[in-house]
């Protein structure tokens, strides 16, 4: 048992990343999406938004209010969001179900137009993202999560280049964690059953 302490096992048995725990929402976001390599733009836009949100508070609360999220901003259409008004704002402020920073809210809308303009120049932001990777998956294999770093040179350019086009709460470490969320980093540690091992 000592060797596999701080892994979380299902109850098929199987070996996760420690951060997954036993919460069922925890465990099935990390077996079926975390890691996972994302290519399509709305998916894309649905985690850029949640990240941000998430800044300052635990990755699990926003899991529990993700389908408020999705209600709440269009089902993460872009196009409709960066359509939002103040008073549209204004009544998300008052919604529960989301996390009620204005701030937060404010920068969902300004981060979808400026979501539409890199569509627009790259013809997807799926294009414009895995560019910076050359469209294949970094694929680190920590031996445990203290190995897994909070951002990375990577990041850092992908931080800078977002906050240039306008896009905000995107700094380094909220874009790491993107980063892994849409599987365009596969930090998987070594033990974990997703974790991508050598042919």
């Amino acid at each position: 048992m000592a060797a596999i302490a701080g892994l979380a096992r299902s109850h098929v048995n199987r070996l996760r990343c420690a951060w997954a725990g036993t919460d069922p929402l925890y465990v099935a976001y990390h077996d079926r999406e975390w890691g996972r390599p994302v290519r399509d733009d709305r998916v894309l836009f649905e985690f850029l938004t949640l990240e941000g949100a998430q800044a300052g508070l635990s990755w699990i609360t926003i899991l529990r209010k993700r389908e408020a999220y999705r209600k709440a901003f269009s089902g993460f259409d872009p196009r409709k969001v960066a359509r939002y008004t103040p008073a549209r704002i204004a009544r998300l402020m008052g919604n529960a179900g989301i996390v009620r920073n204005r701030l937060k809210i404010e920068s969902t809308v300004s981060n979808a137009k400026a979501y539409l303009a890199v569509q627009k120049e790259f013809g997807s932001f799926s294009r414009y993202l895995w560019g910076f990777v050359d469209g294949k998956p970094v694929v680190n294999r920590p031996r445990s999560t203290k190995g897994v770093p909070a951002s990375t040179s990577l990041s850092d350019r992908i931080s800078k280049d977002l906050k240039q086009r306008g896009f905000r709460f995107v700094g380094s470490t909220i874009v790491y964690a993107y980063l892994q969320a849409v599987g365009v980093v596969d930090d998987h540690t070594t033990d974990c059953h997703r974790c991508r091992r050598p042919l």
